[in-house]
Parts: C-alpha cells; sequence; structure tokens
C-alpha cells in the first residue's frame, strides 16, 4: 500500500507522536496514511495530518527523496487494510507546527489516537512498534542532518 508519513515538529523541534487506539500498549507513531487517488504526496499528507490531529497550520520543511517501506508481521497479516496489503510503502515528510497546542484536536471524526504527546527525536525508535523501527530510526537520523533552528 501507497502511504505518507508527517514528522511534525514543534517550536522545540519535539516531534509529535501519538498513541495508537487499537494498538494501545506502549508504542506511539507518527501520523501516516494512505494516498487517495488524483492526490498528490503532499496533498495526502496534509490531509492526514489534519484527519488524524486536526493539525493545518504548518509549514513544509522538507520531503525525503526515497521511499521507507515496512512489513506487517503475521500476526497482522490480514487483519489491517481488509487483509489487501503486507505493509507499506511511505513518502515521509518532515514539517513544522506553526500553530498553538489547542489545535490539536485527536477526537476527531475516526479517531486513531487515544493520546498524543511531544518527544525528542533520539527517541523516535525507543517508542515506535517493532516493524516500524527502522523508519524510526530513519526520521531520527534526518532530523540530526537537518540542522533546525
Amino acid at each position: 500500500r501507497f502511504g505518507v508519513g508527517i514528522v511534525l515538529l514543534n517550536e522545540k523541534n519535539k516531534v509529535f507522536v501519538g498513541k495508537r487506539i487499537d494498538n494501545p500498549g506502549n508504542f506511539w507513531q507518527m501520523p501516516q496514511g494512505g494516498i487517495d487517488k488524483n492526490e498528490s504526496y503532499l496533498e495526502a499528507a496534509k490531509r492526514e495530518l489534519k484527519e488524524e490531529t486536526g493539525v493545518v497550520t504548518v509549514k513544509v520543511i522538507k520531503e525525503l527523496d526515497e521511499w521507507l517501506t515496512y512489513n506487517l508481521p503475521k500476526n497482522l497479516l490480514g487483519k489491517i487494510w481488509g487483509g489487501k496489503y503486507g505493509g507499506q510503502k511511505q513518502k515521509w515528510f518532515i514539517m513544522k507546527f506553526l500553530g498553538k497546542n489547542n489545535e490539536i484536536n485527536i477526537k476527531t471524526k475516526k479517531p486513531e489516537f487515544l493520546e498524543w504527546k511531544w518527544i525528542e527525536p533520539s527517541k523516535l525508535p525507543e517508542i515506535a512498534v517493532n516493524f516500524k523501527i527502522n523508519i524510526y530510526k530513519k526520521m531520527a537520523e534526518e532530523l540530526v542532518s537537518l540542522e533546525l533552528n
């Protein structure tokens, strides 16, 4: 399945993560989702961000050149996405959140997150579900190389 992912940074360059409703263990994830037909990658990223977090006040810092992929573990195959896909191939964006925290609303039409928080980029690999750890390591490395102010 083709999708997008969003690294959302606040004014302190901490990363937005949410705890998934369908996996409430101690796993957190960044906003992500599928690309609709006739939708650009950036349009998909902004739509997913709004659908999952309510956030619209952003500036795009970077679109990563390469596609990042993950495969679902065997126990989730056939259960997610109606069983049609075995993983995702994602285009990732790094965005700066220019609004205030009260813009963030995870109680959306189809909520995906139970709660949310801002974390240090270096913590990304520690909070990710095991089959997404490599993507989260890559994002942590990418943020270090960006020299954010």
